[in-house]
This record gives C-alpha cells, structure tokens and sequence, in this order.
C-alpha cells in the first residue's frame, strides 16, 4: 500500500490523534476555519491595525454578536491582539500576533485555492459546471 506524503507529514506530526474525537487539534481547527476567522484574519493582514467598524466594514455580512465573538476567539488562541486604550470614548484597535501573521499567510493560500475552484478557473470545477 502506497502511503501519501500528506499522511505521512500528519503522521510524523500527530500519530493517529489526528483523527480521534478528542484531538486537541480538531477544536482549534474549526475555531480557525470558522465562517469568520479566515475573513478577519485576511482583514488584518495588512498589517495596520483596525478598529471595531473598519473589520465589520470589511466583512460584509458579519453580525455584532459574531463578529465580537470572533474576535475573543481569535485573541484567546493568541492569534489577534487587542488595544484598548483607555480613553473616552473607548478607543480598541486589532491587529495579528506573530502566529495570526504566519497563520493567515497559510489561510490565504487556501482561501486563493477554493476561490479559484468557485469561480470555475480548476478543471475540476469546470467540469462540474457542465
């Protein structure tokens, strides 16, 4: 049996914990993958720092509630910070940590492969079109 080298880089990385429920890496995976993060990340990722309406401007569609959300989540993994200065009015601004930049950096090109496929420029897409 011909084993891929995809399988044996997860292998040398996680064993089979990859694959088990309780894998560690599942969670973070999903928090990262998220219908938001990916978005909120790629907002970030010019290196400025945003405030609160820049990011919500920036990702059409998202609601308050999940886009503050997001942002906690993001930040408790230690992929975004957060500044809050304390003035007033509250002043907040957000920005990627030295992982959210490597991060994104990774979630860019996915993002780039999968909007490729959508918009029909794979092989594999255009024949699913016919």
């Amino acid at each position: 049996m011909r084993v891929s080298a995809t399988s044996l880089r997860l292998a040398a990385a996680f064993g089979e914990g990859v694959y088990t429920e309780n894998c560690p890496t599942r969670e973070a995976l999903t928090r990262v993958t998220s219908r938001w993060a990916p978005l909120l990340l790629a907002a970030l990722s010019d290196g400025e720092p945003l405030r609160w309406n820049e990011l919500r401007h920036r990702a059409s569609g998202i609601t308050d509630k999940m886009l503050s959300q997001t942002l906690r989540t993001l930040e408790a993994d230690g992929y975004v910070h957060r500044d809050a200065r304390p003035v007033v009015p509250p002043h907040v601004e957000y920005s990627l940590t030295p992982d959210g930049v490597e991060l994104t950096e990774r979630l860019v090109d996915l993002m780039i492969f999968v909007s490729n496929r959508a918009l029909g420029s794979a092989p594999a897409a255009t024949r699913l079109a016919d």
